[in-house]
């Protein structure tokens, strides 16, 4: 990528960092810090506007803690709005590798539906093993600013809101402010799996 990429790509690039960037709880200055590049320029990255070497997209996903290829999503069909908006499902991009936890201790691995993390809220499927996400003691559940909202497709799955406890079957759907405790697991013997739609953007599980 020593050349100049195409104003759209570029622009997406820049996006994808933006939100990978403010996901993981870090300023320009705090990211730049860590790059061979000043905070104006990687602006300017973040923006579209700046070239990106293979050495420096190198650097942003070790200080990111992300593999440089996550940023450039394979994209395929034969026109620039279907290659842009729509994702194939042989083409979709991990999550779970991105998290702060393991995906023993989360139960559950997951997958990016949407195009890009860059928008206002994302679609993501969650695929639960089977017998897996039995909580640590004392159980601790997940807070923070924001929404989810999802739909249970196979398989069943436990969910703890607050102080309940909540079975959800495939068909179940469910919404609530990410700000009540909540955490899932699988205590089947058989895979579930779900789709959230869930805002903001959050991967420092």
């Amino acid at each position: 990528m020593d050349t100049n990429l195409p104003p759209t790509t570029a622009a997406r690039l820049g996006a994808e960092i933006r939100e990978v960037r403010k996901a993981r709880g870090l300023t320009l200055n705090d990211l730049s810090t860590q790059l061979s590049c000043s905070t104006a320029y990687l602006s300017r990255i973040e923006l579209g506007k700046a070239r990106v070497s293979d050495a420096l997209l190198e650097e942003i996903g070790k200080a990111l803690q992300v593999d440089p290829a996550w940023f450039l999503p394979v994209q395929s069909g034969d026109g620039p709005l279907e290659r842009h908006h729509v994702v194939r499902s042989k083409n979709r991009r991990q999550l779970s590798d991105m998290y702060t936890r393991s995906k023993a201790e989360m139960g559950f691995c997951d997958e990016l539906l949407s195009s890009t993390l860059s928008g206002q809220c994302y679609l993501i499927l969650s695929r639960f093993a089977p017998g897996t996400g039995a909580p640590p003691e004392p159980l601790e559940g997940y807070v923070f600013e924001g929404e989810q909202h999802a739909i249970v497709l196979t398989g069943e799955v436990e969910l703890r809101l607050g102080d309940e406890l909540i079975v959800l079957r495939a068909g179940d759907s469910f919404s609530y402010p990410s700000m009540i405790a909540h955490r899932f697991r699988n205590r089947t013997d058989q895979e579930a799996t779900m789709v959230w739609a869930m805002s903001p953007v959050r991967i420092s599980w």
